[in-house]
């Protein structure tokens, strides 16, 4: 491979079981890309992993290399398929480069032998709950629309026994979004989860006036509101910058205190471009984004045309581009511009109070939260500065 083509880092989902899941959940948006492989029935075969594994590291020229394992739920494919994985990244890595391995799963498969082979093999793991039992089940079922929370709950204390480490991923939507400290409390208390991540949930439906248009232009009644957004985000930073200082890590927050303090933000919704986060389906298929699993938006296949070149390519550049060459002069005058950029293209879908179109569906929760937290993010970007304990500067705040 030609080594002077190589990018700034760049980040693959891959999805070696496709849209294959065991539960059915309401609001998932990816089951519905089974239909684009109707012929997956193995996922993701030994050869194509080994020739991922050997494109992925040769791409890569940072002193760490991070393996995302998603879905679907990939822990169908059972435990010899990762060790396959885990014998590839061994047979290609370079001296002095660590591997990372992360899956996001939705906790019903674990058992004592996964917990075994997460621990031994370092693995991190990404579990979806999303709150106490009355809130999860409503949309999380499984095929027989059975609720799933005790085996999930079952799945975190196997992991605890085993002291495998993880982290909670909890989707906003309606269920949820009007009880944020109940919600808090739980994944703090009961779920032992110190590290949190929330996805709003927006989903797109034609409207009835507009039944045999193209455009999708309403949300579903699952959809999280933007005000709901914004008033659930900050009720939690209430929360957290009281109590949970240093102590509780929520991806949100930790990413608009490097905003704040002029850092990049580390997360791609509220990056300035797009194109660093692919997606790689089970036949090898590379997409611009999970979100864009698409025919529209694959790039190619990593079997045909090597990984790095189709990362490279100009539609790949012209997608992460338009992140911000489309954003709307609404937009481009906000204050907060240099903390959100817009959000994600997905959810970019509204007109602006001018008439022009792009504009984030949340766009109204985003400014009600950065409006509240500016305050108390400029005393911790100033104690920061200055080195201070997390105990400090919650008693300053």
């Amino acid at each position: 491979m030609n080594k002077q083509n190589k990018l700034a880092p760049f980040h693959v989902m891959i999805q070696p079981i496709g849209a294959r899941c065991n539960l059915d959940c309401h609001y998932c948006y990816y089951l519905s890309k089974e239909k684009l492989y109707p012929e997956n029935k193995s996922g993701m075969s030994i050869q194509l992993l080994e020739s991922y594994t050997a494109q992925y590291i040769d791409a890569q020229s940072g002193p760490e290399i991070t393996f995302a394992w998603q879905g679907g739920e990939p822990m169908l494919l059972g435990i010899e398929f990762f060790e396959h994985a885990l014998r590839f990244q061994q047979k290609y890595k370079r001296d002095g480069v660590q591997i990372i391995n992360t899956i996001q799963t939705n906790g019903t498969l674990i058992d004592d032998e996964w917990c075994r082979f997460f621990k031994e093999n370092h693995f991190l793991i990404g579990i979806s709950i999303d709150g106490p039992q009355s809130i999860h089940d409503t949309y999380r079922r499984d095929k027989a629309g059975n609720p799933t929370f005790h085996q999930v709950m079952k799945g975190i204390s196997l992991l605890n026994k085993h002291k495998v480490e993880f982290n909670t991923l909890t989707t906003l939507h309606a269920a949820n979004a009007p009880y944020p400290e109940q919600v808090y409390n739980f994944l703090r208390n009961e779920a032992s989860s110190h590290f949190m991540q929330f996805i709003p949930i927006v989903e797109r439906r034609k409207s009835k006036d507009n039944a045999n248009s193209n455009n999708f232009d309403t949300v579903t009644d699952r959809s999280i509101t933007p005000t709901q957004y914004g008033t659930f985000l900050i009720s939690l930073f209430d929360k957290w910058v009281k109590q949970d200082v240093g102590r509780v890590f929520v991806q949100f927050f930790d990413v608009a205190l490097a905003a704040s303090a002029g850092y990049p933000p580390g997360l791609c919704v509220f990056a300035e471009t797009c194109g660093s986060a692919l997606a790689l389906e089970h036949n090898g298929d590379l997409y611009s984004c999970d979100h864009y699993v698409d025919p529209k938006y694959k790039l190619g296949n990593i079997t045909d045309k090597e990984l790095l070149s189709l990362v490279n390519s100009q539609d790949q550049v012209r997608f992460g581009k338009n992140k911000k060459t489309k954003l709307p002069r609404y937009c481009m005058k906000c204050e907060y511009l240099s903390l959100c950029n817009g959000g994600c293209p997905k959810d970019r879908f509204i007109k602006s109070p001018d008439g022009e179109p792009g504009l984030n569906y949340l766009c109204e929760g985003y400014k009600l939260f950065f409006k509240h937290i500016q305050k108390p993010m400029q005393i911790m970007v100033d104690l920061l500065k200055q080195r201070r304990p997390p105990a400090e500067i919650m008693f300053m705040i």
